[in-house]
């Protein structure tokens, strides 16, 4: 069908539903932000294929709602006549409801909505109605993707620093505390970490897709075709673990009637709080109680991620020592040279799968943030532009995620993109060498890394930076610097990203991106309370071609010169011959 057809289709499907429109969101029902190819119902409907976005159809209009990362990629994915294209903060989706739908009865899959947001929705005045099956699905008939079938295999102990059981032991005594019986689990990273299983339900996941129930007293039951457990793994999830096929879920809730169980409203689909309403248990609004402790990363994750990024260095190095030498030519292209870099990836030991497609923009298109090359728009790299790239690696043993921005030469890049690199730069530096008190949070940190631009009237419409997980998802929660995040405070263990960015439409984009640990910091002599500081895990150098050095201070010279040093030091007795040399240039003192 073409997207016009799909619209009516879907249209037409609502009005059988009685209901005068419906909330088509990108998620499945684990709610995270990397989906199977299966559950793609918003990128099948309008074409958009971000990973963050939500689509409104009523019967006379409909709209797509998506963040700064995406508006210049949701007007070039969808169709204007169709669609009208909407910045989530400017104009949330509960102001374009009461605008354009109170009143009206709006239909939504219980299965892919957490409560928490489907109340904001309500705010809008109109009649939220969960709809016993899911609409898209009715109408997407045209080659579907299959569900995804993958085994579920066990995480060695070496590289998830602790036994399954002691974590679950960990998380029940939080419940008991508490006064909780038992605790829903619907996000599958969650599942992962509890219980040290991974698996292959998403391309650059490792995930396998299932629900959980943690019992006060430690025991657990997992909801997965049993299929998909083989033996060696249920060997590893061991006697405190019982694997239920996915159609015992209602039963096994209905179990739980008179019970005070945890339901972690943002990460939970509103199914699973109706469901154990109708059973007669006690739904008792908390956070998962696997997240926070999966964000602190215990001694065994952060000795993995250390040995991660010294490894994945060497394949970027290798990368952008060929790109130095290749891209002047204009031969190459932005699928080239994504493809390149991953070549350069499967060589590395433990290495199972980008951790992201890579985003690979030359020139304009490096100014769309989440860019993702394909063959309809893959181009040249051009000599004497800028070409970013952003990319990562999903280790056995850690995740990494790196940004950097090249100016392929070999002429001298304008001083105006210098000034703009530089400033970008110089927030990356100042976010990297921060001391803050114990208690602060990535939103009170955000604008650290914001205020070179700033003082340009210059700003990037992104966060600063994510969590990482280990060997899990490459977007981890709950702490970020991001202005729009809850605000948790960092701690000890936890992986962020420091990626402040500049992007002119039509032109080039900038983005410097490295991984950060969060470690306690050496005392001062009158210090009055515990401080923390950042590790930086990831090592690769800066483009010295785009740095202005005469706007940089003596000691924001000096972290450049150090940091080169390091990575110098620590990547290079791995690299060839040849990329060590260009590796001792682009590492060379300011």
């Amino acid at each position: 069908m073409s997207p016009a057809e799909r619209l009516a289709a879907l249209r037409a499907e609502l009005a059988r539903q009685d209901v005068d429109g419906a909330l088509v969101p990108r998620s499945d029902a684990h709610l995270g932000e990397y989906v199977p190819a299966s559950a793609e119902r918003l990128a099948w409907l309008t074409g958009f294929t971000g990973s963050a976005g939500l689509a409104i159809v009523l019967a006379d209009r409909a709209a797509v709602f998506t963040d700064g990362r995406y508006t210049t990629q949701v007007a070039q994915q969808t169709d204007q006549s169709l669609w009208e294209r909407r910045h989530v903060t400017e104009e949330p989706p509960a102001e374009w409801l009461k605008a354009h739908a109170a009143g009206r009865r709006i239909g939504y899959d219980p299965w892919l909505h957490a409560e928490a947001g489907l109340k904001r929705l309500e705010a809008a005045g109109v009649e939220l109605v969960p709809l016993a099956a899911n609409p898209v699905d009715a109408v997407w008939t045209d080659a579907r993707p299959a569900a995804p079938a993958a085994p579920a295999s066990p995480h060695p102990l070496e590289y998830a620093g602790r036994p399954a059981a002691e974590k679950r032991e960990e998380a029940a005594a939080v419940l008991r505390a508490a006064g909780e019986d038992a605790a829903v689990l619907a996000d599958a990273h969650s599942v992962a970490w509890l219980l040290n299983v991974r698996g292959a339900d998403l391309a650059h996941t490792p995930l396998v897709l299932a629900f959980a129930l943690l019992r006060a007293d430690g025991a657990a039951e997992l909801f997965l075709d049993p299929a998909r457990v083989p033996a060696e793994t249920r060997a590893h999830l061991g006697n405190g673990v019982q694997v239920r096929p996915p159609e015992a879920l209602p039963e096994a809730l209905r179990s739980l009637a008179g019970r005070r169980v945890r339901v972690d409203g943002e990460a939970t689909p509103a199914w699973f709080a109706r469901a154990l309403r109708e059973a007669g248990a006690v739904v008792i609004p908390g956070e998962d109680p696997c997240r926070l402790p999966r964000a602190r990363k215990n001694a065994a994750e952060q000795d993995g991620a250390r040995a991660a990024h010294r490894r994945d260095a060497v394949a970027l190095a290798r990368f952008l020592a060929w790109l130095a030498d290749a891209a002047p030519s204009g031969r190459e292209t932005e699928m080239g040279a994504a493809d390149r870099l991953l070549s350069f990836r499967r060589e590395v030991p433990l290495f199972r799968a980008e951790s992201f497609p890579a985003i690979s923009g030359a020139g304009e298109h490096g100014a769309v943030i989440h860019y993702r090359a394909a063959p309809e728009t893959d181009r040249r790299i051009n000599a004497d532009e800028c070409y970013l790239v952003d990319s990562g690696g999903q280790y056995l043993d850690g995740t990494t995620d790196v940004t950097r921005t090249a100016w392929t030469g070999p002429g001298e890049a304008p001083p105006e993109l210098r000034e703009r690199y530089t400033r970008v730069l110089r927030g990356h530096l100042a976010l990297s060498a921060l001391r803050f008190p114990r208690g602060v949070a990535g939103p009170h940190l955000d604008a650290v890394a914001r205020v070179p631009l700033w003082d340009a009237g210059l700003d990037y419409d992104h966060g600063t930076g994510h969590g990482v997980g280990s060997y899990l998802s490459v977007h981890e929660g709950p702490a970020a610097f991001s202005r729009a995040a809850k605000p948790v405070p960092l701690e000890p263990g936890m992986i962020l990203s420091n990626e402040p960015g500049f992007y002119l439409p039509g032109h080039y984009g900038i983005r410097i991106e490295n991984l950060l640990l969060v470690r306690e910091a050496a005392a001062l002599p009158d210090q009055a309370k515990p401080f923390l500081e950042f590790e930086a895990l990831t090592l690769a150098p800066y483009e010295r071609r785009l740095i202005e050095a005469s706007m940089l201070t003596a000691a924001e010279r000096g972290r450049v010169d150090a940091y080169h040093a390091r990575v110098l030091a620590e990547v290079a007795p791995g690299c060839d011959a040849a990329t060590a040399a260009w590796l001792r240039r682009a590492c060379a003192p300011l």
